[in-house]
């Protein structure tokens, strides 16, 4: 009877042993993968330094024929123009203008048009494919327009594209690492932990992918802001000299204003000017008694 409690309790110390060295294997996977993650991420963050070409600051922007394209290496470069033309006839422009927008397999992407009594202006924001950028701007330009601003800025986005891939590939690494170890995951808190981790990392994946894409598209298409105008009178407004006629209507409204400030100040003061002149009429009243009892002691006095 002895020897059976006695093997009982060999075997409960047994499986207590085995659990407890199963929970500290997966504690210790779990702060394994925390160093692996901050390395992976270390090195993902010096991709960019370690992994670029010799000659990457010198690759072709356009493949070139016989020679390999890399296309994570091709430069990517936003270029944005801001035009401002004044038009003799408005009309036959803005036809020619979004004609033009299909010939070159651009698009608008906004547009704004304002008509006053002096003018009519169009506003539009045009994506173009960054090989017809120049054509199309050389193309703004002709007999009757006059070329009031033209600016042409660029932004080279090629590191912040290759930055950003090197990151996400760091991530994905690290997202695999965690899968791994979700499998290996016995109790629900364990599970949870994980998985949120998964989810922070695959937020993060999603969003580089979506700045990867828009920094793409952006290179792809260049932006082209115009603004193109015409005086209906012909003339600016500001450049129209005034009559004779309208110089004395422009006196007299100024006349009248001055007249009508000054009213309004009298007015804007009623009280001070109602306590002065009480205070006038009450000084004159006592004058006026202090000279009749000044009188009557001199005619008493004789």
């Amino acid at each position: 009877m002895k020897h059976v409690f006695v093997y009982a309790a060999f075997i409960a110390v047994l499986v207590s042993s085995c659990a407890n060295n199963k929970k500290e294997n997966l504690m210790a996977s779990n702060d394994e993968l925390k160093t692996i993650t901050k390395q992976t991420m270390q090195a993902g963050m010096a991709a960019d330094t370690t992994a670029t070409p010799t000659n990457a600051e010198n690759a072709p922007l356009v493949p070139q024929s016989g020679k390999p394209n890399i296309p994570d290496w091709d430069k990517k470069i936003i270029k944005t123009a801001h035009v401002t033309l004044e038009l003799k006839d408005y009309n036959a422009y803005n036809s020619n203008m979004h004609a033009k927008v299909k010939n070159y397999g651009a698009y608008i992407a906004q547009e704004q048009q304002n008509e006053t009594s002096e003018q009519i202006a169009n506003e539009i924001a045009i994506k173009v494919p960054v090989d017809k950028f120049e054509d199309m701007m050389n193309s703004l330009a002709g007999e009757g327009i006059k070329v009031i601003e033209k600016t042409i800025t660029t932004e080279d986005v090629t590191g912040e594209v290759i930055d950003t891939k090197a990151r996400m590939e760091a991530k994905k690494q690290v997202r695999d690492r965690y899968l791994e170890l979700l499998k290996q995951a016995k109790t629900m808190k364990d599970i949870l932990e994980v998985q949120q981790e998964i989810n922070t990392i695959q937020e993060d994946i999603e969003a580089g992918a979506g700045r990867v894409n828009y920094l793409v598209h952006s290179s792809a298409y260049s932006t082209i802001n115009i603004k193109y105008y015409q005086y209906l009178n012909g003339v600016p407004a500001k450049e129209t000299e005034p009559t004779f006629l309208n110089k004395i209507g422009e006196a007299f409204k100024a006349g009248g204003g001055i007249i009508t400030n000054i009213i309004l100040f009298v007015v804007s003061i009623w009280p001070l000017a109602l306590a002065v002149t009480f205070l006038v009429l009450f000084l004159r009243a006592r004058n006026k008694r202090k000279t009749a009892e000044t009188l009557g002691s001199k005619g008493t006095n004789m």
